[in-house]
């Protein structure tokens, strides 16, 4: 494998088998596990046949590597967990830095997935007449303890796309109605946004939010400037995926709220990343995904909907249960419970995501979410170094990924073939085997906008694949001058 150590606050160990059994009652508690034995450190760049390296010739580490070790610089760098990418299916040739996008599932949920199938495939009926009601009671239980708020106020899908689609339809805008966003907002949010606008007459306003930025006060002052008394709605990301900001979401669902105001906390990128209290911060809604920071199996979408707003909620289709009274149950229940047939599997292996990824690290989540941290912000100063750069916003206002700055390529190479959104993303695959995606923040209507990279840190990384992303981004910076 191309990494055999990954980072660990406290240096504690993985276990050679997640601990098994329900979470603590605490959102990011204690998770158990013994130690492994320690592993030799092992040359990222060796492995890739490239000469140099972070650990030179004779074993000495590199600079960065040996400040880490030495517990000096390198953003107080947290210390190696051996043998972390065994419970990762990972390709072992890839340098993988981009755990954020689709998330990267473990072997263990994987197979909890599978026998999950494999159950249903024995009778059908049963499993999805029966069994799946009191099996997805189960995930709204686990989710609920670590979103801090009650399982009866959540809402199963496929993914946060959905998700979000669902608490437009439920919405009922005037044409005239404002929505306010971000430009920073996920693309497929403003794409639906403006279906809306062609289609219902809803005015969508965007706020420019600057990149770099000073602070999280920034963005509560620039929505606040472009409220009317005809905006309708506020979607705001929690964490957003192209800049990779911390918004100050609960500030901004108070100041909106008091203005009368619902706000919808796009949350696909924060349970996992950072502690989600949705018991303190209140919005209407909350939308969520379980295959990024969870680590569960693609296809897994979550909101949650406040008590009040839960009347007339419903899905997107109605399935053919859904004209069935029964009073002990919520229609709000019933609807998400079953949305038609569908393999169910992904989002009933989210119980056993959560308690993998909690058990992985003796503190739990809370040292996962530090460890994390940490290791991204050593990580934005080796990039960033490497650069030349000076990083665009606060630590505070970061979690486990970061994104930084990129020089422009000259208009001739900007049309180049890719296979993703940028052909510096192919080169960085091709040449160095490392998978960070390219992107361009505020791009559209005419404007190129600003080129960046983005990294992420999972437990399955180490410093040295920073090392490596810096000197490959200078590499194939180089080629396009």
């Amino acid at each position: 494998m191309i990494i055999n150590t990954a980072s660990s606050t406290t240096a504690a160990a993985l276990s050679g088998q997640p601990a098994q059994g329900r979470s603590p009652a605490t959102p990011f508690g204690r998770g158990e596990g013994s130690p492994l034995p320690d592993a030799p450190e092992i040359s990222v760049l060796a492995r890739l046949g490239l000469r140099g390296g972070p650990m030179q010739s004779g074993g000495a580490a590199s600079p960065v590597v040996a400040q880490a070790a030495s517990g000096s610089a390198v953003a107080q760098a947290p210390l190696p967990v051996p043998h972390a990418s065994r419970h990762w299916q990972l390709n072992e040739s890839l340098v993988y830095l981009n755990h954020a996008q689709y998330g990267a599932t473990p072997v263990r949920v994987l197979r909890a997935q599978a026998e999950l199938r494999e159950r249903m495939e024995r009778d059908p009926t049963r499993f999805l007449k029966v069994d799946l009601e009191p099996l997805m009671d189960g995930v709204r239980e686990k989710l609920g303890g670590l979103l801090g708020c009650s399982p009866a106020d959540l809402g199963l899908m496929r993914n946060a796309t959905y998700a979000l689609c669902t608490i437009l339809r439920n919405t009922p805008f005037k044409p005239g109605d404002e929505i306010l966003v971000t430009d920073q907002e996920y693309p497929s949010l403003h794409n639906e946004l403006e279906r809306m606008q062609a289609t219902q007459g809803v005015k969508v306003v965007k706020a420019t939010i600057p990149f770099p930025i000073r602070s999280g006060q920034v963005v509560l002052d620039r929505l606040l400037a472009l409220v009317t008394p005809r905006t309708k709605m506020v979607i705001v990301s929690h964490i957003t995926s192209a800049s990779a900001m911390i918004y100050p979401v609960a500030s901004i669902v108070r100041e909106m709220q008091e203005r009368g105001i619902d706000v919808v906390v796009d949350g696909a990128h924060s349970p996992g990343q950072i502690h989600v209290d949705l018991g303190a911060i209140r919005p209407a809604y909350f939308v969520g995904s379980g295959h990024k920071w969870l680590s569960g199996p693609k296809g897994i979408g979550f909101f949650y909907c406040r008590p009040d707003r839960q009347h007339l909620f419903r899905p997107l289709a109605l399935s053919g249960r859904a004209h069935k009274v029964r009073p002990n149950r919520s229609l709000f229940l019933r609807d998400y419970d079953y949305q038609g047939t569908d393999d169910y599997s992904a989002l009933l292996s989210l119980p056993t995501a959560i308690d993998t990824m909690q058990s992985l690290l003796p503190g739990g989540w809370s040292a996962l979410l530090r460890h994390n941290h940490e290791l991204a912000m050593a990580g934005r100063e080796i990039v960033a170094n490497a650069l030349g750069v000076e990083p665009p916003c606060p630590t505070g206002m970061l979690g486990s990924m970061v994104t930084l700055p990129l020089p422009e390529a000259p208009p001739h190479l900007r049309n180049r073939p890719t296979c993703y959104d940028d052909a510096l993303q192919d080169a960085l695959l091709e040449r160095h085997r490392i998978v960070v995606p390219i992107w361009r923040l505020n791009a559209g209507d005419g404007a190129l906008g600003l080129r960046v990279v983005r990294f992420s840190a999972q437990l399955y990384n180490t410093l040295e694949q920073y090392e490596l992303l810096g000197r490959a981004l200078k590499i194939e910076l180089a080629r396009e001058v």
